[in-house]
C-alpha cells in the first residue's frame, strides 16, 4: 500500500496565515510542525515510500519535509492546479497496474496515526477486491462546511456501501441528516488500485484520463539535492479540465465502499478549526496573545508584538507581520471572500507573505521606498544562492549570524558576523553559507528598479533559469 499526498490547495480561508505562496499544508501550525509534515508522520506508519503531488513553486518544501521526516518518496509536480481526479490520475499512472494507492490531502489533522493506519487497513480487501474505498468521519455536530456519504449495506469484504454522497447542506438539512443516522463526514481520502482508479475515470470522465496520460507520456524528470522530481508536459496538462474526484467519479460510480473513523479529525479548513485544536479557553497558540475580559476570542499573533483583546467576544483575531484580520467567529467561513477582494485590489498580501521561502532558505522585506528596498535574508546551512546580476540595483550584504562565503565579480572571500560587501550594479556575485548553522544576512538594496525579475542566472543548483 503505497501512500500518495495531494499537496494541492491554497487554504484560503486561513489567510492571512495561509496564502498562494505559502499555503496552509506548509505553514508551521501545530506544535511548530506543518499540516504537510504531521501527514507524512502519520503515513509512514504505513510505507515510509510515498508519493507526493504538488505545485511546481512548492517543491522545494515538499522535498525538504520528506528530508526532514526521513522519508522516501516521488514528488510529482503538476504545471497547474486541476483539482483531485487530475492529481489522483497521475500519481496512478506512476504506479504498478495493482499496486494499492491511498489518497490523502496533505492539510487535515488525524493526531491518532495508529488508529489512523488501523481503520485503512480495514479496507484492504474491499480495495483489492476491486472497490474504490473511501473514509467516512463519524460527525460530531451537525456541520454546513462538508459533504456528508449516506452508509448503506453492510459488504462481504467487512467495508459498507456507499448509498449516495450529499454535497455540504444548509444548517436544517445538515441537522436532519444527523437525525436520521448512518451518515458521515466526507474525510476525502481513498483507497483502491492503481488500475481501478484509471478504469473509472476512462468510464466517468474520459477527456480527463487522456489529458493526463498524453501529459505523462511526455512528462521529464530532474534530480536535485537527492529528491527525484516528475514534470508532466505542460501544455497537454494545462489543457485538462479542472474537478474533484468526488464530482468526476466517485458520484456515479457503482462499486464505492465505506470504512468509519470514530477519531479524532481536523480538516483545518477554517480559524474556528484552528480555535478549536488550541487550548480549551481559546485564548490563543502564542506567548504575543493577551486577553483581558475578552470571551471566546482566539488570537494567533504571529509577529513580534503583543496583541491584546480587551472586552472581546466571539473574535478572531490573526496577526502576521504585514496583514490583520479580526473576524466574528461566525464569518470564519467567508474569509475566502476576503481574499478574492484584496485580489480585486491587487493587494500583494492576498498571495505573497512578506517572508518568501526559497530552495536555499527565505527572504523577508524589512522596509522598501522608491529607490531602496531592506531585507534581512536567511540560508540554510550548505546552501547557496545561484550566480547572478541584476541591471538596475547595487547591493550591500552585512552579515549578523553564522558564515558567508562572498562570490564578488573575481573575488571570493569569508564574512563573519558584523563584516559587510558593496556588490555594484551589474556584478556577478553569489552567497553561500557554508557553515553548520544559519546564515542570516541584512542586504541593503538601491537603484531605479527593484523588482525580483531583475535576476540574471549564470549557475543555480535548483534549476531555476
Amino acid at each position: 500500500m503505497k501512500p500518495v499526498i495531494l499537496c494541492g490547495g491554497s487554504g484560503t480561508r486561513l489567510w492571512p496565515l495561509s496564502r498562494k505562496s505559502l499555503p496552509k499544508q506548509f505553514v508551521p501550525l501545530i506544535d511548530g510542525k506543518s499540516l504537510l509534515g504531521l501527514t507524512v508522520e502519520r503515513l509512514a506508519h504505513i510505507n515510509p515510500a510515498m508519493v507526493c503531488v504538488a505545485a511546481d513553486e512548492h517543491r522545494f518544501l515538499v522535498a525538504q519535509t520528506l528530508l526532514d521526516a526521513q522519508v522516501s518518496g516521488q514528488v510529482i509536480l503538476e504545471p497547474s492546479p486541476r483539482n483531485t481526479a487530475a492529481a489522483m490520475v497521475l500519481a496512478a499512472l506512476g504506479a504498478k497496474a495493482d499496486e494499492l494507492l491511498l489518497f490523502c490531502p496533505a492539510d487535515h489533522h488525524i493526531p491518532d496515526a495508529l488508529a489512523f493506519a488501523a481503520m485503512v487497513e480495514q479496507g484492504r480487501a474491499a480495495a483489492q477486491g476491486g472497490a474504490i474505498v473511501t473514509f467516512g468521519v463519524t460527525p460530531s455536530f451537525p456541520s454546513t462546511a462538508y459533504g456528508y456519504i449516506a452508509q448503506g449495506a453492510a459488504r462481504e469484504d467487512g467495508a459498507w456501501a456507499v448509498e449516495r454522497f450529499i454535497e455540504k447542506p444548509q444548517a436544517q438539512a445538515a441537522q436532519d441528516l444527523l437525525r436520521e443516522g448512518h451518515v458521515l463526514w466526507n474525510g476525502g481520502i481513498f483507497l483502491c488500485k492503481a488500475e481501478v482508479l484509471l478504469q473509472a475515470m476512462q468510464r466517468h470522465a474520459p477527456d480527463i484520463a487522456k489529458a493526463c496520460a498524453d501529459a505523462w507520456a511526455a512528462a521529464t524528470t530532474d534530480q536535485l539535492g537527492g529528491q527525484r522530481f516528475i514534470r508532466p508536459d505542460a501544455a497537454l496538462f494545462n489543457a485538462c479540465r479542472s474537478q474533484s474526484i468526488d464530482y468526476a467519479v466517485m458520484e456515479h460510480h457503482d462499486n464505492v465502499a465505506v470504512l468509519p473513523f470514530n477519531g479524532a479529525w481536523s480538516d483545518v479548513g477554517s480559524w474556528n478549526a484552528v480555535a478549536e485544536l488550541a487550548a480549551p479557553d481559546r485564548q490563543g497558540d502564542s506567548a504575543n496573545a493577551h486577553h483581558l475580559k475578552a470571551e471566546n476570542t482566539y488570537i494567533h499573533a504571529a509577529g513580534r508584538r503583543p496583541v491584546v483583546a480587551l472586552g472581546t467576544r466571539n473574535m478572531l483575531i490573526i496577526d502576521t507581520p504585514d496583514a490583520l484580520l479580526v473576524a466574528d467567529v461566525g464569518q470564519a467561513e467567508a474569509v475566502k471572500e476576503v481574499v478574492a477582494m484584496l485580489e480585486s485590489l491587487d493587494a500583494s498580501q492576498a498571495l505573497q507573505h512578506r517572508r518568501v521561502a526559497r530552495p536555499w532558505g527565505w527572504y523577508e522585506s524589512i522596509d522598501v521606498g522608491p529607490r531602496h528596498q531592506v531585507k534581512r535574508i536567511g540560508v540554510n546551512p550548505g546552501a547557496s544562492l545561484s550566480l547572478q546580476m541584476h541591471h538596475h540595483r547595487a547591493e550591500h550584504w552585512i552579515v549578523v549570524r553564522g558564515t558567508a562565503e562572498v562570490t564578488n565579480g573575481d573575488s571570493v572571500r569569508i564574512l563573519s558576523e558584523n563584516e559587510s560587501t558593496y556588490i555594484p550594479l551589474g556584478q556577478t556575485h553569489r552567497l553561500v553559507n557554508p557553515g553548520k548553522v544559519a546564515l542570516e544576512i541584512i542586504e541593503v538594496q538601491s537603484g531605479s528598479y527593484l523588482g525580483e525579475d531583475d535576476i540574471v542566472r549564470f549557475e543555480d543548483h535548483y534549476g531555476r533559469t
